[in-house]
């Protein structure tokens, strides 16, 4: 009996003690729910009453980041820290997760080692594929129906397709979008919207998930062309061309007209530079066959270089005979006055000369 008083007041001490070693704190609140954009950070609170002794974070099970409150926080991750913020009644424990990746979805607990007091939330990494329509404009005549394709790669989860013509939704009646799962747990969506423009429009395709602010948008520009004024400007465009094309071919064979007088011009030059000096040659050729031709040389005259004039070889070859004055009764003239005479005095008494040999030869030069 006395035995079983020893132990109830035992444990009534160490109920007293309890509090002291810190075995009765708790978590005041715990983390919430969160959805980022991969690559971005993501942050979670835990708040415990003071007392606690130690704090562990844990992603999908596993221990990612350990309080002590002696030592503080023990971090096994770049990715994995922790801010601390302390109040005079709580203790305030803040997990960042930075990088997040599409893995790290999931659930995020807070516990203080004790049965159940823990507290958890679950995070949601999403991921911001691309968005694009094929074509920025197209064209479309009257009465003419035409498919757009609009196309998500890479997202997760899956976007929300929407249309917008002009600022105005479009109905979702007008608009097929189908889903598709792609590698690496991503996501594809393919929407078509079919439509008859009556007037030239602006399109814009959304894709929105709940992470991104605002959604990702695609644009393209319909053109609606009247029949009427397409015809019209056909029928301009041709006439322009045909224009076009006359005015190409007459500078064509301007130039091609040009360049045949040049050619022709210098043709003729060149030929009649060459006949000229055949000619030449062939006078110079003649000249000289002519010269060494007795006949040609009589025929058709040359410069006799020993021709002496009759009179003058007369007079100093031939012996001249001087005819006697006329008698006269005072005085005669002897015979050797005939030898004695100077020829200057025959030159200029101008005497009859009879010559020895009556053959006359004279040479004519013709030229």
């Amino acid at each position: 009996m006395e035995r079983i008083q020893k132990l109830i007041l035992l444990s009534v001490i160490l109920t007293a003690l309890l509090p002291g070693f810190g075995f009765c704190y708790s978590v005041i609140k715990g983390p919430t729910n969160a959805t980022v954009l991969a690559g971005s950070e993501a942050r979670f609170n835990c708040t415990v009453s003071l007392g606690w002794v130690i704090l562990i974070w844990l992603s999908n099970g596993n221990p990612v980041l350990t309080v002590i409150n002696s030592q503080g926080a023990v971090e096994t991750s770049d990715r994995f820290t922790s801010q601390n913020y302390t109040s005079s009644d709580t203790f305030t424990s803040e997990l960042i997760i930075r990088n997040t990746q599409l893995s790290d979805s999931g659930k995020i607990e807070c516990s203080t080692q004790k049965p159940n007091e823990s507290s958890f939330a679950f995070l949601s990494v999403q991921v911001n594929g691309s968005l694009f329509i094929k074509n920025s404009t197209l064209t479309v005549t009257e009465n003419k129906t035409v498919e757009i394709v609009c196309e998500a790669l890479g997202w997760a989860p899956a976007p929300d397709i929407t249309w917008m013509t002009n600022d105005s939704f479009i109905d979702k009646s007008r608009y097929v979008t189908q889903q598709s799962q792609g590698s690496n747990g991503l996501h594809n969506a393919l929407s078509i919207l079919t439509l008859t423009p009556t007037d030239t429009e602006v399109l814009t395709c959304l894709a929105d998930i709940e992470a991104l602010p605002n959604p990702q948008i695609a644009t393209i520009t319909v053109i609606f062309c009247n029949s009427t004024i397409e015809n019209d400007y056909s029928e301009d465009s041709g006439s322009t061309w045909v224009i076009v094309l006359a005015v190409v071919l007459s500078l064509v064979g301007i130039i091609l007209l040009i360049v045949i007088i040049v050619v022709v011009v210098r043709c003729c030059c060149l030929k009649k530079k060459g006949g000229t000096y055949q000619t030449e040659v062939r006078k110079v050729s003649g000249a000289k066959k002519n010269d060494g031709d007795p006949e040609n040389r009589q025929r058709h005259g040359s410069e006799n270089q020993g021709y002496l004039p009759e009179e003058r070889w007369n007079t100093a070859q031939i012996p001249r005979v001087t005819s006697l004055p006329p008698m006269s009764s005072k005085f005669t003239v002897p015979a050797a006055d005939l030898h004695t005479s100077s020829a200057p005095k025959v030159q200029h008494q101008r005497p009859t000369d009879y010559p020895i040999s009556p053959k006359k030869i004279r040479n004519v030069t013709l030229v």
